[in-house]
């Protein structure tokens, strides 16, 4: 997937006011629409403009893009990839669900970015003005933010400061960020993708309305530790040698907190999990937690340490690693 500079698209600075940005696109949309583009290329030029356009003249998309160019910055065309939950935190107008943006059809790197929250912007169409209001009453928008989680507070629920980032535009029309904090109720046996809803935290109503609701969607913290597939869970377990080829009982700490004694199975082959049922994320039918087996060689740093290994290849001269029959692997 290629980076996209949506500046560069539009041939404007970085700090571009709004008024700057509109100009940009009025004056490439002349230049570029199919209907009266003399360019080869001008359809495929003007979808490139009206996705830079999407995102540059929405504050809060153009806020978490300018953040993503921070945080991982590229040049247009280089291989990109986002990092995991890199939109985590921030604000956008908007609840879940919902269709396309009139039917626009927009780049992969958009769609990895923003084609969730993009849908989702026109889901309250038709839904925002409150039933039996009159035109000067209007319910306000839903939001929506990603919010990244430790996979434990799943196991046992939690209460979260969290700090969500917006950007409005100032007086000038240049953009200004904003944050704010709310503390957040985390219910246990929360899963990855689940939306937790909190009424009256979207945006403000008109003439009296209701407020729009905030939707937060989780996701999980990267851990090397372990991670969560739906509700169940699967974590790393290393083995000395000895335990993996003879097999025996071990403890092992939980993503729920407890320990548990496993007995691992002799002659450990890779790929082997162990199922522990019913210790994945809590539910009514709770998920399972897999115990993904590994095995780790123990350094030999000591004189002694050395010749034990010495003492383990004489002990198994046929033994051929590289020989894949022969390794029992």
């Amino acid at each position: 997937m290629e980076f996209k500079d949506y500046y560069n698209i539009l041939g404007v600075a970085r700090d571009a006011s709004a008024a700057d940005i509109k100009r940009a696109y009025r004056r490439l949309a002349r230049k570029y629409h199919p209907d009266v583009s003399k360019e080869a290329d001008a359809a495929a030029r003007m979808a490139e403009v009206n996705e830079a356009n999407t995102v540059l003249s929405d504050p809060e998309k153009r806020a978490a893009y300018d953040a993503l160019g921070r945080e991982a910055p590229h040049r247009a065309g280089q291989d990109f990839r986002p990092p995991p939950n890199w939109d985590a935190g921030f604000e956008f107008t908007g609840g879940p669900g919902g269709e396309g943006m009139d039917g626009a059809e927009f780049s992969d790197f958009f769609e990895q970015l923003f084609g969730r929250g993009a849908r989702a912007q026109r889901a309250e169409r038709g839904g925002a003005q409150a039933h039996g209001a009159g035109p000067t009453q209007q319910r306000g928008r839903d939001h929506h933010a990603g919010i990244e989680l430790d996979l434990r507070d799943a196991y046992h629920g939690a209460e979260r400061l969290l700090t969500l980032h917006g950007a409005r535009l100032d007086d000038g029309g240049h953009l200004v960020s904003q944050e704010r904090q709310l503390q957040v109720t985390i219910p246990k046996g929360v899963r990855a993708g689940q939306l937790i809803r909190l009424s009256g935290q979207g945006g403000p109503g008109v003439g009296g309305a209701p407020a729009g609701d905030l939707f937060l969607e989780v996701q999980f913290k990267p851990d090397a530790r372990w991670r969560a597939e739906d509700r169940d869970v699967y974590q790393s377990v290393t083995l000395a040698p000895w335990e993996a080829e003879l097999g025996g009982a071990i403890e092992v700490q939980t993503p729920g907190g407890s320990t548990v004694e496993v007995t691992v199975p002799p002659r450990w082959k890779s790929g082997r999990k162990l199922r522990l049922k019913g210790r994945g994320i809590p539910a009514a039918t709770p998920g399972d937690l897999y115990l993904e087996l590994h095995v780790a060689l123990p350094a030999a740093t000591t004189p002694a340490q050395q010749q034990a290994y010495r003492a383990l290849s004489q002990a198994f001269p046929q033994f051929n690693p590289r020989n894949t029959s022969a390794s029992g692997a």
